[in-house]
């Protein structure tokens, strides 16, 4: 056996063995299972949290997705995100003739054969996504969201020494590595604290001999955490928002309202009318666009269109909400949108064709859309100030 990619720590009268793999190796997959039958572990340790072990092994999870209450609690976003990054993974696998997780699937596999317990060890990936996302204003999401994209669209065309980095880095980290050089806040999130997380997890599995299934990339990390006190609880709470994003929330809908007030003031009925029609323009104008170029239904985009510049100064409610609701109303996801989602997700068209993400995308389109017409529309009214 390969002990390359072993790494074994004794203490009293356990021993861990820790198994860096890579995500998209056909030889990581080879090496889990010659490590779990050889060595007959008390239990196996893996890199997933309750979700994705539940993706993993579950088929119909998708099915009881409820997109009702995605859109109520201002996930879909992050859900879209999340979607894309799964999807890139895929087409990786496909590229290199593995599907991605297989080293997971085999040591769950390997595990029940061997009669070992299943120990999960890594943070539940919302709670990990949603203090990347508290750290991230709305130009660093859409510089997020348009660099998985590319990447996304870039598989094609990966080179092999591309292909070798990705098996040896976390999926996430490789698509977040131009980011991660101005955002370290990231990459402190996303791997330095998962890999005290995945630490004390380990520690904390049952038996005297386990075997832990990691990315390769956590092992230095976890070789370097492993004699260190860990605050699970810490490493779990979701920081609140900035005190400043609160502030915005409800500045920028004063400030147009206090530049309508005083165009009538200042420039008359025709300044105010003016302004009031700069703002409508500009919201309705960009959410309706957002909305068409997630193909959304003709009634979606006129929803849009009317909510917009309404919703634009109401903090508490966004366009792509009410458009994401209407199209639900009006074209429902049926069990079958589900059943394709983790095939459709693969290609460009897919994503736009499946009845799911187009409301994910007709969500975001039309937020990012009544948001860049909020930005245009204010200098534009200010103009009639003068």
């Amino acid at each position: 056996m390969n002990e390359e990619n072993i790494y074994r720590i004794h203490e009293s009268e356990r021993e861990i063995i820790l198994v860096g793999t890579a995500h998209v190796s056909e030889e990581s997959v080879r090496l889990v299972e010659t490590v779990i039958r050889e060595e007959k572990p008390d239990t196996v340790c893996i890199e997933l949290c309750q979700a994705r072990y539940e993706t993993l092994t579950q088929q119909k999870t998708w099915q009881d997705t409820d997109l009702f209450k995605i859109i109520k609690e201002k996930k879909a976003f992050l859900l879209l995100a999340n979607l894309i990054l799964s999807a890139f993974q895929k087409r990786i696998g496909r590229k290199l003739g593995i599907q991605p997780g297989e080293e997971m699937r085999r040591a769950i596999v390997c595990a029940g054969e061997a009669g070992a317990r299943i120990h999960l060890a890594d943070r539940d990936i919302r709670t990990t996504l949603a203090r990347v996302w508290r750290l991230m204003g709305f130009w660093s999401k859409m510089k997020l969201l348009s660099q998985m994209l590319v990447s996304f669209g870039e598989v094609d065309d990966i080179k092999e020494e591309d292909i070798e980095r990705m098996k040896r880095e976390d999926v996430l980290e490789t698509l977040l590595s131009e980011m991660g050089t101005h955002l370290p806040e990231m990459r402190r999130i996303l791997i330095d604290e998962r890999d005290l997380y995945l630490t004390h997890r380990i520690r904390q599995a049952p038996g005297s001999k386990v075997v832990a299934v990691v990315g390769a990339g956590h092992v230095p990390g976890i070789k370097r955490a492993w004699k260190q006190t860990i605050d699970l609880d810490e490493l779990e709470v979701v920081p609140p928002r900035s005190p400043l994003l609160g502030i915005l929330k409800w500045g920028i809908p004063a400030l147009v309202l206090l530049l309508i007030v005083l165009g009538f003031f200042y420039s008359g009925k025709s300044g105010g009318t003016d302004m009031i029609k700069t703002w409508v323009l500009a919201n309705a104008g960009l959410s309706g666009l957002g909305a068409a170029l997630a193909l959304a239904h003709p009634l979606t985009i006129l929803s849009a269109v009317i909510a917009a510049p309404f919703t634009s100064l109401n903090p508490l409610i966004a366009a792509g909400w009410v458009a994401g609701l209407v199209q639900i109303f009006l074209n429902k996801p049926k069990v079958s949108d589900f059943e394709r989602l983790p095939e459709d997700i693969v290609t460009i068209k897919g994503f736009w064709s499946n009845k799911i993400t187009r409301v994910l995308l007709i969500v975001v389109l039309t937020n990012v859309g009544s948001s860049v017409g909020t930005f245009v529309a204010i200098p534009l009214m200010a103009r009639f100030m003068t």
